[in-house]
């Protein structure tokens, strides 16, 4: 069975994820589709809506044949280590042949163009990025304004839109892994990523996740017009999680060292946070508080994930070079052989019960490690036992 992978948090699962997967399947002639999907914790520095199980098998029975779990240390990562964990991953796997993602505009050579640009170092460039880096600016946006400064050949909206950056980081670690896996970008239907407008049938994951606290019967209708009936049903029952809280206690209790060896923290950026947690022992002011022009506020909630997963960023790195492993969390019953025995094929072992973790190497075993304590943390913070570490067959 030949893949068309799919990186993915579906948080939650809706129906522009399912055309996706639809639009991959026709794209790609693949026989299969394979999904990587954070855990259960999102990049956008916060625990996903429903347990990863759960989003596991929303995906499954919206079209794809098997789900892996991105590993926790990825998951929360800044956009240039989730993409490449990812296709770290991806790229250990023969028969993953294509990827797809979500974009604003762009084909595959202009994004594959845009994406050598990025590993191409020129004089101008290096001289360029070193004077944006010196203002705070995250590593990806002063490296896109470096590229347009220096006079690079590439497409500017592939280096400007939320999804546009990252299907341009997908294509930078394929070519860097060199990896043999075909880019295929399919342009987005409906609201755009940070839409916050709850629209009558494709929505944002954004508007859909702050409409599940509103029970009004308007906005159910709503809801039931944006996700298949399966995902509704979960929808219903939506508790929001203790998780700022925890975090606040987390990142009070922690050493300040700790805090900064995290992947987004840089130039004394821990003592801000610090400062203003102690300040203001409210989950939201204390970020409002925190967030500047030079601080947005992604990086400021992906470093107090990164911290109460105690996730260090040299480890997180290290896992990019690190024989690791494929981790399932849902297989399609109806392809489940097929599946099962071209994900076995990889350079990766593949772990379908916890007991399959202790054949893992150190770094593998470390990075394992934070998926079961993300796992436990969410299991506590949504006061269920989901997560018996066995692959869902669906």
């Amino acid at each position: 069975m030949n893949f068309c992978a799919v990186i993915c948090e579906y948080n939650p699962f809706h129906n522009g994820h399912r055309y996706q997967l639809e639009r991959a399947r026709e794209l790609s002639g693949c026989e299969g589709i394979l999904c990587i999907m954070s855990g259960n914790f999102t990049q956008r520095g916060e625990p996903a809506v429903f347990h990863k199980y759960e989003r596991a098998r929303h995906a499954v029975l919206g079209g794809a044949d098997a789900v892996l779990e991105l590993p926790a240390a990825f998951a929360v990562a800044p956009a240039e280590l989730f993409a490449r964990g990812a296709l770290h991953i991806l790229a250990s796997i023969p028969s993953v042949k294509a990827l797809a993602f979500g974009c604003e505009s762009g084909d595959r050579e202009a994004f594959l163009k845009t994406a050598r640009a990025t590993l191409e170092e020129t004089r101008a460039f290096r001289a360029a990025l070193k004077e944006n880096l010196k203002d705070g600016t995250s590593y990806i946006r002063a490296r896109n304004a470096a590229l347009l400064a220096s006079g690079a050949d590439v497409d500017e909206a592939l280096l400007n839109s939320p999804n546009n950056i990252l299907g341009t980081e997908y294509c930078r670690a394929i070519l860097a892994e060199e990896a043999d896996i075909e880019p295929i970008p399919i342009p987005r239907i409906g609201s755009g990523y940070a839409d916050d407008v709850l629209r009558p049938s494709f929505s944002s994951a954004t508007a859909l996740r702050a409409a599940f606290s509103d029970r009004s019967r308007k906005v159910r209708k709503m809801l039931r017009s944006n996700l298949p009936a399966y995902a509704m049903q979960t929808a219903e029952t939506y508790a929001p999680l203790p998780y700022p809280t925890a975090a606040l206690c987390a990142l009070l209790a922690a050493d300040e060292r700790d805090v900064a060896a995290c992947a987004d923290c840089s130039e004394g950026l821990e003592r801000r946070i610090l400062a203003m947690a102690r300040a203001n022992p409210d989950y939201e002011e204390m970020l409002k508080k925190t967030v500047s022009k030079r601080y947005t506020l992604s990086r400021i909630r992906r470093i107090l994930a990164q911290n109460f997963l105690r996730l260090r960023g040299d480890d997180v790195r290290g896992y990019l070079t690190a024989s690791l492993y494929c981790r399932t969390l849902a297989v399609k019953k109806t392809s489940q052989a097929e599946a099962l025995s071209a994900l076995g094929q990889g350079r990766f072992p593949l772990i379908a019960r916890k007991s399959d973790a202790l054949a893992l190497k150190k770094e593998a075993l470390a990075c394992f490690g934070a998926d079961i304590r993300a796992n436990d943390l969410y299991n506590v913070l949504s006061g269920t036992r989901s997560g018996s570490y066995e692959t869902l067959f669906v």
